[in-house]
């Protein structure tokens, strides 16, 4: 083993969240594990609470319910009082366990359906659209935050993230290993960018009326779930202020995505 192999495996262990390694990827325990990483990094908890209100701000007014998937160690429902809570294995707080391509809803049940970082772990996405279409009331949305590929992001996600990152993939399916392992960082920008006019005929009740990439440091400066944070709570809003002066290069630097799309019946 070289000198910089050395180097390189004694900054990981350096840098790897404190306890994390206990639990396997696909073990629910792991996610409880990231719920209190949540609440006390408070620089992740900031980047989370600007995802939700990207998230809210799309929701459309007057009454209805609203479903997460994947809710997993977020607190949306502080944005969004009555939120239907749920995750694909059973979790304390949670209200549903439940597959994404299988929803337990009535049609035109759901007022919107929304999600931080989940699409890009549906095996079948296909069969989730379906079912947002046949569950969505007309005028319902879709609300998510999703990994983006840029040259900045693709960089990074290949480099320092456990997860896949594939945008050359040829199909929007993936082999599943598990609940959270089985994944494709690049998924979203293949079903929105790479493969929009596919999206837009298989689709057509789904329309895209946002899909914007943003936020290249802070998630990274946050360390996630699985690295230390590497800024103090204190600094975030000098990173965001920062992050808005790049607003043009966004298309070239964003890590993430917000895209937001509008159930529209067909007559």
């Amino acid at each position: 083993m070289s000198a910089l192999d050395i180097v390189k495996q004694r900054l990981k262990r350096w840098l790897a969240e404190p306890g994390a390694d206990r639990y396997e990827l696909d073990d629910p325990n792991l996610t409880e594990f990231r719920k209190s990483l949540v609440k006390k990094k408070a620089f992740l908890r900031r980047v989370y609470q600007d995802w939700y209100r990207e998230i809210a701000r799309a929701i459309p007014p007057g009454p209805g319910q609203v479903l997460e998937l994947g809710s997993g160690a977020g607190f949306l429902e502080d944005s969004l009082p009555g939120l239907i809570r749920s995750e694909i294995f059973w979790l304390s707080g949670n209200h549903l366990a439940l597959d994404g391509s299988n929803l337990p809803f009535a049609r035109g049940a759901l007022k919107a359906i929304v999600m931080t970082d989940v699409l890009h772990h549906i095996p079948r996405v296909r069969c989730f659209f379906a079912e947002a279409c046949r569950c969505l009331a007309d005028g319902g949305v879709i609300a998510m935050i999703e990994p983006w590929n840029t040259p900045w992001s693709a960089w990074v996600y290949r480099r320092l993230h456990h997860e896949p990152f594939d945008p050359a993939a040829p199909a929007w399916e993936f082999p599943s290993s598990g609940p959270l392992s089985g994944a494709n960082g690049a998924l979203p920008w293949i079903i929105f960018e790479r493969d929009a006019a596919v999206f837009a005929r298989e689709f057509p009740q789904l329309v895209v009326c946002r899909k914007e990439a943003f936020m290249p440091f802070r998630y990274l400066l946050s360390g996630g779930v699985s690295i230390r944070s590497l800024a103090p709570g204190w600094s975030y809003p000098a990173w965001k202020a920062f992050e808005a002066l790049l607003t043009p290069w966004m298309p070239r630097l964003g890590m993430f995505a917000v895209i937001v799309l509008r159930h529209t019946a067909i007559k």
